[in-house]
C-alpha cells in the first residue's frame, strides 16, 4: 500500500521561506508524477506544483517565481521550496502521487504566513 508523510510546514513570517518534503512509502517503482497542491479555508483544493519526471514541471500562477518543487525519483520524495510567501499562501498542503491508475494522497502539512 502506497503511503505519503509530508512534513516541513509550520508558521512564518511574510517574506520568509520553508521547504516542505513528501516522501512515498511501500512503493517499490519511481512514480511517473509527484504533486503539491494546497487548501486554504473556505476554497477548494488547488495545484501549486507537480513534477513529471523527464516530461514536464508545472507551477500555479501564483506561485511562479517564488516555489520551487524538485524530485528526488530513485527515493520517491518531492519538495516544495516557498521563498517570498505571503498570507495569502496559508493553507494546508497536500502531496499527491499518480502512477498509471495509481493515485494518492498525503495528510496535509499546514503552512501559516502570519505577522
Amino acid at each position: 500500500q502506497v503511503q505519503l508523510a509530508e512534513s516541513g510546514g509550520g508558521l512564518v513570517q511574510p517574506g520568509g521561506s520553508l521547504r516542505l518534503s513528501c516522501a512515498a512509502s511501500g512503493v517499490k517503482f519511481s512514480i511517473n508524477t509527484m504533486a503539491w497542491y494546497r487548501q486554504a479555508p473556505g476554497k477548494d483544493r488547488e495545484l501549486v506544483a507537480s513534477y513529471t519526471t523527464g516530461i514536464r514541471i508545472d507551477y500555479a500562477d501564483s506561485v511562479k517565481g517564488r516555489f520551487t518543487i524538485s524530485r528526488d525519483g530513485l527515493k520517491n520524495t518531492v519538495h516544495l521550496q516557498m521563498n517570498s510567501l505571503k498570507p495569502e499562501d496559508t493553507a494546508v498542503y497536500y502531496c499527491k502521487a499518480r502512477h498509471a491508475s495509481m493515485e494518492r494522497w498525503g495528510k496535509g502539512t499546514l503552512v501559516t504566513v502570519s505577522s
